[in-house]
């Protein structure tokens, strides 16, 4: 068993459901390595990325390891045209955590919203960082809902037709 961190105390205290796996610390950073490290297709490892608008806010947004928010459909949800990637000190300020395996729940003070897109609503299972480089949580998209508090919009598909 691994050790509990803040994340896996977060989720048992609200009796989510979520299995805990982990990958050598030598693996190179990034969504895509870790989902060739556990064996899972790349959109299945999320990548959770802190956005900050020209007004100062933050959101957490969560993609599939090998999607792109699409910038359009990202600011319409973050509800601004002038969005840029926060600065590392910014996100370790904010969440705790230094880039490359950040938690998608726990941290949130209010005023953070959360993003999932839309398409990783489709797949059995979602791996999401702990904090800790070498460990991940998967869990189920709804259950990635549950804890994040995230709102699930298209973030990722060009032309969805409503």
């Amino acid at each position: 068993m691994t050790e509990k961190l803040p994340a896996h105390l977060f989720l048992d205290e609200r009796n989510i459901e979520y299995e805990t796996r982990t990958f050598p610390e030598t693996t190179e950073k990034g969504a895509a390595n870790v989902a060739h490290a556990l064996g899972f297709r790349e959109r299945q490892m999320i990548k959770t990325l802190i956005f900050e608008t020209a007004q100062g806010e933050c959101s957490l947004v969560m993609v599939g390891g090998d999607q792109n928010a699409i910038s359009g459909l990202l600011k319409k949800a973050l509800g601004s045209r002038d969005i840029s990637l926060a600065k590392p000190e910014k996100v370790i300020e904010l969440t705790g955590y230094v880039i490359g395996s950040i938690p998608p729940f726990h941290w949130q003070r209010n005023g953070v919203k959360t993003f999932l897109d839309k398409a990783l609503m489709d797949e059995p299972v979602l791996g999401v960082g702990t904090g800790k480089w070498g460990n991940e949580i998967l869990i189920t998209p709804q259950n990635l809902v549950t804890a994040s508090n995230a709102i699930v919009v298209n973030l990722t598909v060009r032309e969805e037709g409503k």
